[in-house]
């Protein structure tokens, strides 16, 4: 018998390694899943956490191209924002991460799965429906939940046992990955309060944006984002470089209150340069290419989309359904699209394309066209207004 256990050494996990040893008296094997954000410095870091917490082996997986081929390449071409602001940074990451240990665990014999979600947020959702969808056969395992134990509490656990517990760690709880960070404290816990200057790690505060304005290219090509500035590049070699290069300007910071799949508000402080400036350039470029009908009804999927993604339930079949009806829809969104970084703010300055539907040679906006005379413009808007006229008449004369 052992048990894998989800590790990010963080202090939720690290409490899990020795609870599992000291409750469980098998071997604990730590699997951490990098769907971004993981340097090879902290990939060392997280094998010697693992290795000082008495875990038996640890092993770290690349999940970050599965991660963009399975969910954010859609999060991009539905141009996903929950609220409106809030760019799904850390919650689409628990389906790979969860598929991933499944795999390692059956790997290594193991009888058991195990994560370090509380009963109070999200994540322990994600990680339920997806462990038990794809091991029925193992045993969920959720030491923080089943204790009910406060970050307080965890850090009392492991420094009563000789373990050192980073003074950060205990004071906010931060997810890092490709398509952002999260971050949770006292703060968020407050509608009212922001989150102060140290607590994030992605972005610069307003004392240290440049004082000139960078601009940049992005390239799409059917709906993904190809290229910057001209130099080709995989999609997640991209949004490493334009989390640097936008985060350097500070793009990207929010605050987002929101609908929890448990059903309470939840608040949690977010960075999100590379997705915010993506997500604005795509948008645009869509606006050039598709029709008004296009925009509309994908608007309506790709929200619904994001809300069922969000809320747990990646793997109902509608989803496979909303994916090809976003795949078909991008197959003329090439082009590339000019975005100015400045204090903080990603303006996107012009776009061009191929298929652009914007032709000077037929109609400029406003001023003069060839598609129709002006008495066709004039019979248009007395057919177009004749509802409602017809409405207005039987409503204030009869």
């Amino acid at each position: 018998m052992a048990i894998v256990l989800a590790f990010s050494g963080g202090l939720d996990t690290s409490f899990c390694v020795p609870y599992l040893r000291e409750t469980y008296q098998v071997p604990v094997h730590t699997v951490t899943v990098d769907t971004g954000g993981v340097s090879e410095t902290e990939r060392a870091s997280l094998a010697a956490r693992s290795k000082e917490l008495g875990a038996e082996s640890h092993q770290t997986l690349d999940g970050k191209q599965a991660l963009y081929d399975r969910l954010l390449g859609f999060l991009i071409k539905g141009n996903v924002l929950r609220g409106g602001v809030y760019p799904l940074c850390v919650g689409p990451e628990r389906v790979i991460q969860a598929e991933m240990m499944v795999d390692a665990a059956r790997a290594l014999g193991a009888t058991a799965v195990a994560h370090g979600s509380t009963g109070a947020g999200n994540d322990q959702v994600r990680f339920d429906t997806t462990l038990r969808l794809l091991a029925r056969d193992l045993d969920v395992l959720t030491p923080i939940r089943s204790l009910g134990y406060s970050r307080q509490q965890s850090t009392d656990f492991l420094t009563a046992r000789g373990f050192s517990v980073s003074a950060s760690t205990t004071t906010y709880s931060i997810n890092k990955g490709l398509w952002g960070t999260t971050i949770g404290g006292k703060e968020t816990h407050d509608s009212n309060e922001a989150l102060p200057e140290e607590a994030y790690v992605d972005t610069v505060g307003p004392d240290a944006w440049p004082a000139s304005p960078e601009e940049i290219t992005i390239t799409f090509a059917s709906g993904h984002p190809v290229a910057l500035d001209g130099v080709e590049m995989d999609a997640v070699s991209l949004i490493d470089v334009l989390t640097q290069r936008a985060g350097a300007h500070g793009v990207g910071r929010g605050m987002h209150v929101g609908d929890t799949i448990l059903g309470i508000k939840g608040r949690v402080g977010f960075e999100a340069p590379a997705a915010t400036v993506l997500i604005a350039a795509h948008r645009e470029l869509e606006k050039l290419v598709l029709t008004r009908w296009q925009q509309f009804q994908k608007s309506q999927l790709a929200d619904f989309y994001g809300m069922l993604l969000h809320e747990s339930q990646y793997f109902d079949p509608v989803m496979r359904d909303i994916e090809a009806f976003l795949d078909a829809s991008q197959a003329v969104v090439t082009g590339t699209v000019r975005v100015r970084l400045h204090h903080g703010s990603a303006f996107v300055l012009g776009c061009k394309s191929p298929h652009s539907m914007i032709d000077t040679g037929v109609a400029t906006y406003g001023e003069t066209n060839a598609l129709w005379s002006a008495q066709d413009a004039e019979g248009f808007s007395k057919i177009l207004g004749m509802q409602s006229y017809l409405a207005h008449i039987a409503r204030t004369q009869r």
